[in-house]
């Protein structure tokens, strides 16, 4: 495989890496029947950072996508072997992850209930049952563990060359030694590759190059924030009457995880400090990097593994391994289709992960080149999420070592990252932060959570309870719910779309039409062609050939970069990002236009200005674009504020709002505020895997408008064939219970989907949450709201009620007051 350089001139596809995720994708391409494909390797296969992963396979991922990436790669561990005659080296073991104080057990009590979501087998342990299982652990201090019985551990090595030698068998071209210096565009899709020998024209490119996704990416113009850390293990000496194959134990509070190798212990780390390793760009080298030992800094963690494994006390070590290891800002790998760029796929920054991941990875991105979409939901890894800022050297080695430093840390519901702060703030950052805003950040936003009352701590406590700010987040809820309330939603995305075809563009792609009077907003979702939901927007049509969009942070570069694909050569349609141009003020609730109306000589009455309308009006001493519509289920306006003039907006609101009991609110009640009206987030609750008829979202459908819009075939399809999943919201009966994300949602005792978002709901009285619910075959609307209902937490099935339409207001009369 490695000897041949000679490369040819053209292939379907060119996959760049020779890693377990590159081989992986090749090797299921040709799976698929495609055997166009070659695959380049700088150096030799798995010289990357394949060949030193320790080679466990655990279940327990953060999202349900991830672990259904890792159900893809059990398969392929399974039978791989079989197909290739090569050998794996996988064995089923199960893995312990350990309890050691009651926080801890509290995480795996939720954890254990989330991924039964995925049909993935998890059991609660005492310390006896533990210590059966594991008998060279040190009880002291231990509450018990969860035990997955189906992990196993495998090697990194033979598993690639395994994939390489199916792929190979079925006619991939597999070239070692050869390094890509570009990649080839050409009207925005990805045509080809440079290499050290020679050109290759190709219809899609693969960059699994690992530690060297960043620099391929840039290659192509295309953002993949990526920041090598040093990661270590140690392997001991061979261990006399080591018993073989013991559970993988990993432990948390220790920072660590141990398993059993060839007669000795491996004890691996993810422990806070690390440090990051070649920022300004990874080193020409022959592969199988190696960093140099640092006792200094791992000593006290292996002793810590020490005395909950005696046995490493009386063990000499054989190897202490450090190697660097590509890690990225959000601790989510990136897996997907560049937004920018058609036909560039990207499969890299996996975490320490990439083992376990890889064959399943590799298996999703073959399917989604074949077939033209994703066979797995996966949001949260989509290079659309990605930030400009995010590739920034600096920022990168600060963010990302948190993201190695949290890896093994409780992941509390609601947490906050504290490195690279207060890098996009809004124009009315210092006047929320002085009325007790405490901050949260989203795509590099400050943005006010919650607000502390005077006398209490600006900071969060975490809890799989009641959090320290429930109770004045839910004085916010109420205050929008009972008199009105005003949000700084400045960090929403903003696109200015204008130009002789903008209508032209903008009505091809959105569902709803937009081709309304000046002065009108439309509520739309913009489809790709199987009927998937890509975004979710609104449209403010300000002038005969001007257009405003409205998104949220984490999506605005991602609907930015799908409208800018749809436009077509001959059409004249410009788009800019003005988000930074314009502060935002959401004042919703029954008192906002009696607060308005005193600041404005604008007529707010609802014939004079209707539910849907925006338009110019004056405010205080300046104008501001007021859009009366809602995210909260209540009537109110969002207003469009030029920067300079935000704080006096500001400032005047809230000397008038003392009289209509005006209250400052942050997301956290937003979210409790949208979810009882069952509103729709994008990449939480609907994605690209997901249709209108499913989401809820039909009545935003206009089928009949002239030109149709993208989707409009696929989604007519799935109309008329009815809908066997559907996306219901809930509502617990137990006041006293919360949810989170992800909890397993049963009907009858049978496991029937899984709660998408969630957060209380004070107004209707418990934890309320949208969830997507499977029937075992198409079925009426009503079929989904016939109880009995449970949801799983931590554990325990909590009876929920059911609703296709939402449970707060659900002939939206409120908002059109």
């Amino acid at each position: 495989m490695g000897a041949q350089k000679q490369l040819p001139g053209r292939a379907q596809v060119v996959v760049v890496g020779g890693g377990i995720i590159g081989t992986s994708t090749a090797y299921h391409l040709a799976c698929r029947g495609w055997t166009d494909v070659v695959l380049l390797e700088r150096n030799t296969l798995t010289s990357g950072t394949t060949w030193h992963a320790a080679g466990l396979v655990t279940q327990a991922r953060g999202t349900w996508g991830t672990r259904e990436v890792v159900q893809r790669s059990l398969e392929v561990f399974q039978s791989l072997e079989e197909d290739t005659g090569f050998s794996t080296g996988f064995v089923t073991t199960g893995t312990l992850n350990l309890a050691t104080s009651r926080e801890r057990l509290e995480e795996m009590q939720h954890l254990a209930s989330v991924v039964r979501g995925n049909g993935i087998t998890a059991e609660l342990l005492d310390t006896d049952r533990t210590l059966e299982l594991h008998p060279l652990l040190n009880p002291q201090g231990l509450q018990g563990s969860l035990y997955f019985p189906q992990d196993g551990r495998g090697s990194a090595t033979d598993t690639t060359i395994s994939l390489a030698r199916g792929a190979a068998q079925r006619g991939v071209r597999i070239v070692e030694g050869v390094v890509v210096t570009g990649v080839q565009t050409a009207g925005g899709r990805v045509t080809g590759v440079n290499t050290s020998v020679g050109d290759i024209e190709a219809e899609y490119v693969v960059n699994a190059g690992g530690m060297w996704g960043r620099e391929i990416g840039a290659m192509a113009g295309v953002d993949v924030p990526l920041q090598a850390l040093a990661h270590y293990y140690v392997v001991t000496e061979a261990i006399k009457d080591l018993p073989r194959n013991l559970p993988t134990i990993k432990s948390g509070d220790e920072y660590a995880y141990v398993k059993d190798e060839a007669g000795a212990l491996m004890v691996g780390f993810f422990e806070p400090g690390s440090y990051p390793w070649a920022s300004r760009g990874i080193p020409v080298t022959d592969g199988y990097l190696q960093l140099p030992e640092d006792w200094d800094h791992l000593g006290e963690y292996y002793e810590k593994m020490v005395e909950r494994v005696p046995v490493l006390a009386d063990a000499g070590i054989k190897l202490h391994f450090c190697g660097p290891e590509s890690f990225t800002p959000d601790g989510q790998y990136h897996l997907g289709e560049a937004p920018n760029l058609q036909n560039f796929f990207v499969a890299a920054g996996f975490n320490s992960v990439g083992f376990l991941s890889g064959p399943g990875a590799g298996s999703v991105l073959a399917d989604w080149i074949v077939d033209g979409r994703s066979p797995v939901d996966l949001p949260e890894t989509d290079l659309g999420r990605v930030q400009r800022h995010e590739t920034n050297r600096r920022f990168l080695e600060e963010r990302v070592v948190e993201s190695l430093d949290l890896a093994y840390e409780i992941h509390w519901p609601f947490q906050q990252r504290s490195t690279a702060r207060a890098l996009r703030t809004s124009p009315l950052y210092e006047l929320t932060s002085h009325a007790g805003a405490v901050f949260g950040e989203l795509a590099g936003w400050e943005r006010a959570n919650w607000y502390a009352p005077d006398g209490v701590d600006r900071r969060y406590e975490y809890s799989f309870g009641r959090p320290n700010w429930f109770e004045h987040s839910a004085r916010e809820h109420r205050a929008v719910r009972e008199s009105v309330g005003m949000i700084d939603t400045s960090s929403f995305g903003k696109l200015l779309v204008q130009g002789r075809d903008a209508l032209q563009v903008l009505n091809r792609l959105s569902v709803n039409n937009v081709d309304t009077a000046v002065g009108r907003i439309t509520y739309t979702q913009w489809l790709n062609e199987h009927g998937g939901i890509e975004s979710d927007v609104t449209i403010t049509r300000i002038a005969p050939d001007q257009f405003l969009v409205l998104s949220g942070p984490a999506t605005i570069a991602r609907d930015r970069a799908h409208l800018q694909r749809h436009i077509r050569r001959e059409e004249f349609c410009t788009v800019a990002d003005v988000s930074g141009t314009m502060a935002m003020l959401a004042v919703m609730g029954p008192h906002a236009r009696d607060l308005l109306g005193s600041l404005t000589d604008a007529d707010l009455s609802n014939d004079a200005f209707p539910f849907g309308a925006s338009r110019e009006i004056d405010l205080g001493l300046t104008f501001v674009r007021a859009t009366r519509v809602t995210y909260v289920g209540e009537l109110g306006w969002e207003l469009l504020i030029p920067s300079e003039s935000a704080r006096h907006v500001w400032n005047v609101i809230r000397e008038a709002g003392g009289q209509h009991g005006l209250q400052p609110v942050g997301y956290h009640a937003m979210n409790s505020l949208r979810l009882e009206k069952a509103y729709r987030s994008w990449g939480h609750d609907i994605s690209a895997a997901d249709n209108a008829i499913e989401a809820g979202l039909s009545f935003t459908v206009k089928w009949d408008k002239p030109g149709g819009f993208v989707g409009r075939e696929s989604l007519e399809r799935a109309k008329s064939e009815g809908a066997a999943r559907r996306l219901v919201q809930f509502v617990l009966e137990d006041p006293s219970t919360l949810l989170f994300h992800d909890e397993p949602i049963y009907r009858d005792s049978r496991l029937v989907g899984r709660v998408a978002s969630a957060q209380y709901g004070h107004t209707l009285g418990g934890a309320v949450a949208l969830g997507w619910v499977e029937a075992p075959e198409i079925v009426p609307r009503s079929w989904f709201e016939a109880e009995p209902y449970d949801i799983e937490v931590g554990g325990r099935r909590v009876p929920a009620r059911a609703s296709l339409s939402p449970m707060y207001d659900p002939k939206s009369e409120r908002p059109k007051s």
